[in-house]
């Protein structure tokens, strides 16, 4: 990053795929990002009794089941209040799942917004020249925001998921984000997923009000557990439709639940190095040197002609050619 950038050793590791639970244009709005609707208090903890019985109202929740073998050509006939009863239920469930959040997940979000405010503050120039990290080059504020966690003393990396077509339908893909391994608990490591452009990768044209009604209340930045992040997932995902099936629109492959899915809880690389070459590496750019021209002979004959106040001319010959100049009358 410039002048601001540090050198570190790169450790690549892979982890397992996880498995099915059931079934990227960038703005970074990094000048207003969005952490704190999911900060810890008093009032929230009213939404929620615990992480168990929230997921078990959500299991049990069918008021549309997810198929990512519909070719969402055919539309519900559901009534007005069953539709404003779907809608009603993924809010609640949504919010649910948003205002929750454990110290491990508090302590990480509060340093990742830290980040974000002194990459804002600072305009730190990318370290490839393109632009202004904190306004439009996703490759250097990853890179970026990770060594800041670091510097913090957390296990932060940047994680790429990558993955095949599958045979209903689903275009093969990748995704990059950030992750955070807790290693503090005596029980077991804690893995945080960081997405520093959530909200967009919900974002649809010509969705309804009731769908974007859904997105609003995503945060920008996410941090948070993988067990969160699939429930969010399913929850949009299921949104999004029922957005196509009540417009009578064609839903498309990248917006299933399973390529949603893939982006986040699929198996990834995850590296610890924060240099711009790493990154590019991972990402499969190759830097490109174009090699210097080599000097070429001229085949003209430069001469420089000056008059001097007798009106004479002198002949100025370029240094090392060696050519002879001739008058012009």
């Amino acid at each position: 990053m410039g002048a601001t950038s540090m050198v570190r050793g790169g450790v690549t590791r892979f982890l397992p795929r996880r498995e099915s639970l059931g079934c990227e244009k960038l703005q970074l709005g990094v000048g207003d990002v969005e952490f704190e609707f999911l900060d810890d208090g008093e009032m929230m903890m009213s939404l929620v009794k615990s992480d168990e019985s929230s997921g078990d109202e959500f299991r049990q929740s069918n008021e549309m089941e997810l198929d990512d073998d519909d070719d969402g050509e055919r539309v519900d006939g559901g009534s007005v209040e069953e539709n404003r009863s779907f809608w009603d239920n993924q809010h609640q469930l949504l919010q649910n799942y948003l205002y929750r959040s454990t110290s491990i997940e508090s302590r990480i979000r509060n340093a990742t917004k830290e980040a974000v405010q002194e990459i804002q503050n600072a305009e730190i120039v990318c370290s490839c020249s393109r632009q202004i990290i904190s306004r439009s080059c996703r490759n250097c504020f990853i890179i970026e925001v990770s060594r800041r966690l670091q510097n913090s003393g957390y296990n932060s990396a940047i994680c790429k998921t990558k993955w095949r077509s599958s045979p209903s339908n689903i275009p093969s893909g990748e995704h990059t984000f950030l992750d955070v391994i807790d290693s503090t608990s005596k029980k077991q490591e804690v893995r945080v997923i960081i997405e520093l452009n959530f909200r967009a990768e919900f974002e649809m044209a010509r969705a309804s009000e009731e769908y974007n009604g859904l997105v609003s209340k995503l945060p920008e930045v996410y941090v948070g557990k993988i067990e969160r992040l699939s429930n969010i997932i399913k929850v949009l995902c299921m949104g999004a439709k029922k957005c196509m099936k009540e417009n009578k629109m064609h839903m498309g492959p990248w917006r299933k639940h399973k390529y949603m899915q893939a982006k986040w809880l699929g198996s990834c690389k995850r590296n610890t190095s924060t240099t711009t070459s790493s990154l590019n590496s991972m990402m499969g750019y190759s830097e490109v040197v174009m090699p210097k021209p080599k000097p070429r002979a001229s085949l003209l004959t430069v001469d420089l002609m000056l008059e001097n106040n007798n009106f004479k001319t002198e002949m100025l010959k370029l240094p090392n050619m060696h050519c002879t100049a001739v008058e012009v009358l």
